[in-house]
């Protein structure tokens, strides 16, 4: 049987972001407010695609190569709690209508190669803290990060030896009508 590897569309965080959301995030929550996500792990998904296999991954990875869509910008300003899911999270509260239009272009791509997607409306996130059981104090409004996306990626999602790990595979370039995908 062929193996598989779970993937997932998403949008890396430039690096200084990263390690300021992270400080920020050491200053607002309690250690036992939830089990933090790595700095390296810090994305915002766009579209999941579960397990797939090797000729399904080049069939969505052409797929997102056809997608001509200009860059928008970020801003990181609104954050809050999902109880059910044990999730603290940071995310925006206009979210930019590229961002949408990438996000269902990919989803819309992905449902049609078999791959199941959520009927739950697109949430743009960042998961900050995993297995939040209890109802957190959520920081004032006041906290904000924006940045240029310009690139999107194919992650792949491994756990070994305890730990979860997001691998970029494949990015591509938003902003221009000529396609390219740099292969990492």
């Amino acid at each position: 049987m062929p193996e598989s590897k779970r993937l997932f569309f998403g949008i890396e965080l430039p690096t200084t972001i990263q390690r300021q959301i992270v400080r920020w995030r050491a200053d607002n929550f309690a250690p036992e407010a939830g089990r933090p996500v790595a700095a390296a792990n810090l994305h915002l998904t766009l579209a999941f695609l579960g397990d797939v296999s090797a000729e399904k991954q080049r069939a969505l990875a052409a797929m997102a190569g056809r997608i001509a869509q200009p860059e928008f910008t970020l801003q990181l300003d609104d954050a809050g709690q999902w109880l059910r899911s044990r999730v603290v999270w940071l995310g925006t509260r206009q979210t930019p209508r590229g961002l949408l239009q990438l996000a269902n272009m990919l989803r819309a791509q992905a449902a049609r190669s078999g791959c199941y997607q959520s009927p739950q409306p697109f949430h743009p996130h960042i998961t900050l803290l995993r297995d939040a059981g209890q109802a957190v104090a959520i920081p004032p409004p006041g906290f904000h990060w924006a940045f240029p996306v310009n690139t999107f990626a194919l992650y792949e999602s491994v756990f070994a030896l305890g730990r979860t790990r997001y691998t970029p595979l494949q990015r591509w370039t938003l902003g221009n009508t000529e396609r390219n995908s740099d292969e990492v």
